[in-house]
């Protein structure tokens, strides 16, 4: 059988790595910045090479060595997205997507898989979406979007995860979405047993009330505070199911203990409702804070696997062939990027259609403002734009970037 390796960048502490193994991918490297990320991967796969280090540091890899990998695969930082951030996009100096995207161009591998929040499928990045299809095509990879829900692959929590697959233009004919594997365990089914390990009479009870899937886990970063179970309306969430989201116990309760809420959940019981368990075994090193945030920052690894397994079939031609194509998502973007001169708005608002006024029209411009730098002078017609360039990191040595990550460094994870 033929070896299909993959790199991994942002490996984290192996959420996705271990999918990815299930679904049949050797790792030829895995690179993370996170010293504790790396202790884990280490800890459980010693024969892993395995590079910490900033990953668009040359120093600390060489992308030229892996060319024609099987899998160019990662989990680049979240917050340029986030929905609770600020959702700076490419001037976000933590924003890695734009250039793992441009690494395709450099490792050619056969498939690329990318995977971030929710946020980055919303309205505000059509245009970022766009420019990535864009750039894949003219690397002569098909592109597809899909917003999977990790509660439809057997995880007990939402945990919407927006993962972007291209592949090759031979191999995309044969890739397929993974079908929905049906609905997750509840909380209370996936932690009683965990919950009464140390006799705690009250375990099955608790369990009855339990009865949901998690909100999503927050596994946060190093600029925030210890470790709890997330923003406010996920606590009432939390609580409603009688979890104690302010913070994350040592051990599981004991016998005769009593709490005004409930419980608090172990590291442990968030890893199994991340989706390690017996079948996707794990071991987290470091003290707890840093445990939580490993395994609460992860990409669930049956969801992982699932995408794996899509992409498997895909490189080995597996199933009956079917059109695939990148679907466009922002006309506005799109009459921009067609023109090497400036565009009229009447042009713009003939190419939004019917749902696009001259309002509508100038807060997209401002939303693409934000990601892409766009000239604008005014003519006895009205206002014209011109697209002249795209603000992201996409491996420029003279970014900004570069000395802002230098700056936050201590405080990026």
């Amino acid at each position: 059988m033929t070896s299909h390796e993959v790199v991994e960048i942002c490996a984290g502490a192996g959420g996705q790595a271990l999918g990815l193994e299930k679904a049949g991918f050797e790792h030829a490297l895995a690179v993370e910045l996170d010293e504790n990320a790396v202790n884990t991967l280490k800890e459980n796969r010693p024969s892993w090479k395995v590079a910490m280090g900033d990953v668009a540091n040359p120093a600390t890899w060489n992308p030229s060595d892996y060319q024609g990998i099987s899998l160019l695969a990662g989990g680049v930082p979240c917050p340029p997205f986030t929905i609770a951030g600020k959702q700076l996009g490419a001037t976000d100096e933590r924003d890695l997507f734009a250039w793992a995207v441009k690494l395709v161009q450099t490792v050619q591998p056969e498939a690329l898989l990318l995977e971030n929040v929710r946020g980055l499928s919303m309205p505000r990045f059509s245009g970022y979406r766009q420019h990535v299809l864009d750039t894949l095509a003219s690397f002569g990879y098909i592109a597809e979007w899909k917003l999977l829900q990790a509660s439809d692959f057997g995880v007990p929590q939402l945990r919407p995860r927006f993962v972007l697959v291209a592949l090759k233009e031979d191999h995309a004919p044969y890739f397929s979405w993974p079908e929905l594997q049906g609905p997750a365990l509840t909380v209370g089914e996936t932690l009683q047993d965990l919950m009464a390990s140390n006799g705690w009479e009250l375990a099955q009870q608790w369990a009855t009330r339990a009865d949901k899937i998690a909100p999503t886990i927050v596994g946060g970063s190093k600029k925030h505070g210890g470790a709890d179970l997330g923003p406010t309306r996920a606590k009432r969430a939390w609580a409603e199911m009688g979890v104690d989201a302010l913070g994350v116990a040592d051990n599981a309760p004991i016998k005769g203990q009593k709490f005004p809420v409930g419980p608090k959940l172990t590291c442990e019981m968030v890893a199994r409702i991340q989706g390690w368990s017996d079948e996707y075994p794990w071991v987290f090193t470091g003290r707890k804070t840093t445990r939580y945030r490993q395994i609460g920052n992860a990409f669930p690894p049956p969801v992982a696997a699932a995408v794996g397994r899509s992409i498997m079939r895909a490189l080995r031609h597996e199933g009956s062939p079917s059109e695939r194509i990148s679907a466009d998502h922002d006309a506005i973007y799109l009459a921009l990027r067609g023109s090497d001169d400036f565009v009229s708005t009447a042009r713009l608002l003939r190419a939004g259609g019917k749902q696009i006024d001259p309002s509508e029209l100038e807060r997209r411009i401002s939303l693409l403002k934000r990601d892409f730098d766009i000239e604008t002078i005014e003519s006895p017609s009205g206002t014209q734009y011109k697209l002249t360039g795209f603000k992201a990191f996409v491996g420029q040595e003279s970014h900004v970037r570069h000395h802002l990550f230098e700056k936050n460094k201590s405080r990026i994870s």
